[in-house]
C-alpha cells in the first residue's frame, strides 16, 4: 500500500491560505529594488540613485539580521536591482547570481521610449490572459524560476513580476495585485513545486515612473 503524504491548510496572520506537506518547505524573500535614479520611459538600465542606494543598505541589514545563516541572492540582470543585491550579498560573502528570468517585463515592439510608461499602466490595469502569449510566457518564466528553487534565496526583482509571483501563489490573473514600495519584502515559499505566499511586501502608493 502507498501512503501518501498527509497535506492540510491552515491560514498565515495574514489571512493567505498556507499548504502544509511532509516536505520541507522552501523560503524565498523577493525584494523590490531601490529606487532608481530615472524612469522607465526615459531610460532602459538605470542605476540607483542616493535614496535608492540608501534603501539597499538598509535592506541588507534587515534581511541580514532576518535571515539566520544567510541564504543564496539572485537578481535580475538589471543594474537597480543588481546594485539593490549587492549590500546584501557582500555582508553574508556571497556571490550574486545574475538570473534573467526575473528581469522587468518587456514592453511591446514598437512602443517608443517615451510612451512605455503609459503602455505598463494600462497593462497594469488588466489581466495576464489579455496581453498575450508573449506576457504569460514571461509571467510563467518568473514562476518557474522561483519554483526550482531548492535552498533559502533572496531574489531582487521588479514590481511587476513580484506580482507576478503573488498572483501565482494566490490563484489571481492581475498584473497588479500589490503596490509594492521600493525594497519591500514578499515572503513566498516554494511547497512541492507551488508557490505559496507567506507575507505580501510593504505597499506605497508608488509611481511607475
Amino acid at each position: 500500500m502507498v501512503r501518501r503524504a498527509r497535506r492540510r491548510v491552515r491560514r498565515s496572520p495574514s489571512g493567505w491560505a498556507v499548504l502544509l506537506s511532509a516536505q520541507p518547505a522552501v523560503r524565498l524573500y523577493l525584494v523590490r529594488h531601490g529606487r532608481a535614479a530615472r524612469g522607465w520611459d526615459d531610460d532602459r538600465d538605470p542605476p540607483l540613485d542616493d535614496v535608492g542606494r540608501q534603501q539597499a543598505e538598509a535592506v541588507a541589514v534587515e534581511l541580514g539580521d532576518r535571515v539566520a545563516g544567510g541564504a543564496a541572492v539572485a537578481s535580475s540582470p538589471l543594474r537597480r536591482c543588481q546594485e539593490t543585491a549587492a549590500p546584501l550579498a557582500a555582508r553574508w560573502g556571497v556571490d550574486v547570481l545574475v538570473e534573467p528570468m526575473v528581469a522587468e517585463i518587456p514592453s511591446p515592439e514598437g512602443v517608443p521610449m517615451g510612451e512605455r510608461v503609459t503602455w505598463l499602466r494600462q497593462a497594469m490595469a488588466g489581466q495576464w490572459s489579455n496581453l498575450g502569449p508573449r506576457y504569460v510566457a514571461f509571467r510563467d518564466g518568473v514562476v518557474a524560476f522561483l519554483a526550482s528553487c531548492t535552498a533559502t534565496t533572496v531574489v531582487v526583482s521588479h514590481f511587476v513580476a513580484i506580482n507576478a509571483a503573488i498572483g501565482a501563489a494566490t490563484g489571481d490573473d492581475r498584473l497588479l495585485i500589490r503596490m509594492l514600495d521600493n525594497c519591500s519584502i514578499t515572503v513566498v515559499d516554494v511547497v512541492e513545486g507551488r508557490l505559496m505566499l507567506v507575507e505580501g511586501g510593504h505597499e506605497a502608493d508608488t509611481l511607475i515612473r
